[in-house]
């Protein structure tokens, strides 16, 4: 018959439709690694603007907290060189945990408001041969590293800066450190995508005001989570519960789990939790993203 000539032959269909789809499939990461590669050039011939950009804040906060308090007499945790080196334990692993979260906001939500802006930069990027959610991704991905490299430079210049006596107990927890660190960038990398999506360009200064500055000091960054205790409406520890809808005050445990032996969240908390703020942020910043192209 007629018809059985257009019949394909078993199985020859699904060679059809892989032959079909693996291009598509092999374009698409060609594309994510074109954009990934791009980000990591500019990147590199920026190098000091990024160094500089990522250690200035670190520094000063040790430089002042750390030497200048001590060897003014203005002790910081409590008088003594024990209370001051407590503090310093707390402090340093905050440092990387909001450097982390500021790599995510510069890398991203910045660079966001101007490729959305007047230059409309992001089109070019959307016409790459890939779906328009892995062109976010790569962002994403380009920001965590960006984060992971932070960390890695803010964390020996933050050990170190401090004045004479005054020492952070640092002890490393190689497994906590491998594991916890990179969700923790793509957790913050996903929050600066959902807030360059958010905000408008011409409104960029109110994501500081409203959203960094308050969870840059409820963050846990200078203070443990477990030191809020006392702050109570009669036996209600309302500080302690507020803090726990930030996500840097999991990033700041996370980072005292890993590089000290200080008091911090259970593991147990911190892990699922940030796991799914990481989530969250995906998958608003993703819908965002794809609503301010296509619009």
């Amino acid at each position: 018959m007629a018809v059985a000539d257009t019949v394909a032959e078993p199985g020859e269909g699904d060679r059809h439709i892989g032959l079909v789809l693996r291009p598509v499939v092999t374009a698409s990461y060609v594309a994510l690694g074109a954009l990934l590669l791009r980000d990591l050039v500019v990147l590199w011939k920026d190098k000091w603007i990024f160094v500089l950009r990522t250690l200035i804040q670190p520094f000063l906060l040790c430089f002042v907290f750390l030497y200048v308090f001590p060897k003014i007499g203005q002790g910081i945790g409590g008088r003594g060189p024990g209370a001051e080196s407590a503090f310093a334990t707390f402090l340093v692993p905050g440092v990387v945990g909001i450097s982390i979260m500021f790599q995510g906001v510069q890398a991203i939500a910045l660079n966001m408001a101007t490729e959305f802006g007047f230059t409309r930069e992001i089109e070019d990027r959307v016409q790459a041969p890939c779906p328009v959610w892995l062109v976010a991704m790569a962002k994403v991905l380009s920001g965590a590293a960006q984060g992971l490299l932070s960390a890695v430079l803010v964390l020996p210049i933050a050990a170190v800066v401090h004045a004479r006596g005054v020492h952070a107990q640092l002890s490393f927890h190689w497994a906590v450190v491998l594991t916890l660190l990179p969700l923790a960038c793509v957790a913050m990398a996903g929050l600066g995508l959902v807030l360059g999506t958010s905000f408008e360009p011409r409104n960029i200064g109110l994501m500081f005001g409203f959203i960094i500055l308050p969870i840059t000091f409820l963050g846990g960054t200078y203070y443990g989570w477990t030191r809020l205790a006392p702050v109570t409406v009669g036996s209600f520890h309302w500080l302690q519960t507020l803090v726990l809808f930030n996500p840097l005050i999991y990033v700041n445990e996370g980072m005292r789990a890993a590089f000290t032996n200080a008091p911090h969240l259970h593991l147990y908390v911190i892990y699922p939790v940030m796991a799914g703020f990481a989530l969250l942020f995906l998958s608003v910043g993703l819908r965002n993203f794809r609503r301010r192209v296509l619009a």
